[in-house]
C-alpha cells in the first residue's frame, strides 16, 4: 500500500482550471529519468480530477493499479494518488483530515489565491509519510487489525494446548468450573458440528 502524492486545491466555480494550494509527491519508487514527468502527471490528473469533482461529493477514479481519490468540500478539494490495494475508507478518512487541517492553519484566505502555491506545507509532508499505514488515517480499521491479532493469539493459544497431547474433551470432563449442564452443552455442541465437518 503505498500514497505517492495529496493535493490540495481550489475548485473555481466558473470552471476554470483548479489552483493548486499544497502538493507533495514521493515518486522514488519510480525510476530517475521518469520522475519529472510523474509529477507534472500528477499535476495535471489533479486538476483534471478536482475540476469534475461536484462540490460536496467524493469520488474515486482508477487508472491502472492506481487509484485517485478527490474530495471537494466547498471549493476546497483534497485528491490522494494511492495504489489499487489502499482502502476507500481510509483515502477519504485522510482527506477529510487534510481538508481540516487545512482549514484550521489557513482559515477561508484560499478563496482568495489566484496562482498555484510553491509553498511547502510541512503538515502535507508529514501526513505522506505517516500515512501510508492506512491504520492511522482509519481508527476502525486500526481496531479491527487489533482484534485480528487477537483472535491469532486466542487460535494460538488453543492449538498449543492441544498440541502437547491434550484433548478438549478430556479438559472440559475434569473441569470442576463447568456445570454438568455446561458439559453436557459442550458435548452436544459438538456432536451437532461433526456432521458440519469436511474430511
Amino acid at each position: 500500500m503505498k500514497i505517492t502524492s495529496l493535493v490540495v486545491l481550489k475548485c473555481n466555480p466558473e470552471g476554470s482550471d483548479p489552483i493548486i494550494l499544497a502538493n507533495t509527491t514521493d515518486v522514488s519508487h519510480f525510476g530517475y529519468f521518469q520522475r519529472s514527468s510523474v509529477k507534472e502527471f500528477i499535476v495535471f490528473v489533479s486538476r483534471t480530477v478536482a475540476k469534475r469533482t461536484p462540490s460536496g461529493q467524493r469520488q474515486s477514479v482508477q487508472h491502472e493499479e492506481y487509484k485517485v481519490h478527490a474530495y471537494n468540500r466547498n471549493g476546497l478539494c483534497a485528491l490522494g494518488f494511492m495504489d489499487d490495494h489502499y482502502p476507500v475508507r481510509s483515502a477519504f478518512s485522510l482527506l477529510n483530515q487534510i481538508l481540516d487541517e487545512y482549514q484550521k492553519n489557513f482559515g477561508e484566505s484560499w478563496r482568495n489565491a489566484q496562482a498555484d502555491s510553491t509553498q511547502p506545507w510541512p503538515y502535507l509532508n508529514d501526513a505522506l509519510t505517516k500515512f501510508q499505514d492506512p491504520a492511522e488515517a482509519d481508527k476502525l480499521l486500526k481496531i479491527q487489525r487489533e482484534l485480528d491479532e487477537t483472535k491469532i493469539i486466542l487460535h494460538k493459544t488453543i492449538d498449543s494446548v492441544l498440541a502437547r497431547g491434550e484433548r478438549l474433551d478430556s479438559l472440559v470432563e475434569k473441569s470442576s468450573d463447568l456445570s454438568a449442564a455446561s458439559q453436557m452443552f459442550y458435548k452436544q455442541a459438538k456432536k451437532t458440528n461433526q456432521c458440519c465437518t469436511i474430511l
